[in-house]
């Protein structure tokens, strides 16, 4: 393999590393705004529609791992008291 083609490869992954990254913040911002959101509804206040999106929401947020649950909450600034996670 050529150098100028190994050169374009290794810029191609760079390039594609980065969209990736970019798109996980994006993902981190949602996913920390819903884990926000969840923890502030109280679906017994919500019409039976919601409460099912709410619900739906909450496990898929419970689903995360910690250490994507952590990201996520520190990328949209939200405070977690010691036993929250």
């Amino acid at each position: 393999m050529s150098d100028k083609l190994k050169s374009q490869e290794v810029a191609m992954l760079r390039e594609e590393l980065e969209i990736l990254m970019s798109e996980r913040t994006c993902l981190l911002q949602v996913a920390g705004a819903a884990a926000v959101l969840v923890a502030n509804t109280d679906g017994r206040n919500l019409p039976p529609e919601a409460a099912e999106a709410a619900e739906m929401l909450s496990k898929y947020v419970n689903d995360l791992s910690e250490e994507t649950l952590k990201d996520a909450l520190e990328i949209v600034h939200a405070e977690v008291g010691p036993g929250d996670l």
